[in-house]
């Protein structure tokens, strides 16, 4: 019994660890994008990494660094809170809000949107391998209590 609840208690101490780790990598990655770091978005993303648009639509890691390349995407605000992370050995997931103030090709877009991102861990480092976007709003007439 006493083995167990010291096992335990190092797996809750793991757990608080990463999930610490892992919120502070996706304020590392809200930042980079704000500044159009793309060095530092480069060793973030995962090889593999496919984004999630607002609308359903696809991006790869070279798709989604492209929109800074250009130029075409600009941030003054890109900004995450509410952020919660669960952790599952090599996997943490963390659902959080992303408030933006941008331009894509000159077109404004500010929202405040609901994001999951799915970070990977590979050969000891974090990595982010998808994100999920969609607008925040409120429960269908139906819904409501």
């Amino acid at each position: 019994m006493w083995r167990y609840s010291l096992h335990q208690k190092e797996i809750n101490m793991n757990r608080e660890q990463t999930g610490q780790e892992i919120a502070q990598l996706a304020l590392t990655w809200a930042t980079a994008e704000l500044q159009q770091d793309i060095a530092l978005l480069e060793k973030l993303l995962a090889n593999d990494f496919v984004g999630v648009g607002t609308l359903g639509f696809l991006l790869s890691k070279q798709e989604w660094l492209a929109r800074h390349r250009s130029g075409e995407m600009k941030y003054s605000v890109h900004a995450l809170d509410e952020v919660k992370v669960r952790g599952y050995d090599e996997t943490a997931i963390l659902i959080g809000r992303l408030t933006q103030e941008a331009t894509y090709r000159d077109n404004p877009i500010n929202t405040q949107l609901r994001t999951t991102l799915v970070f990977i861990r590979q050969d000891g480092q974090w990595h982010l391998a998808s994100l999920h976007l969609c607008t925040i709003g409120s429960p269908p007439s139906f819904a409501r209590s």
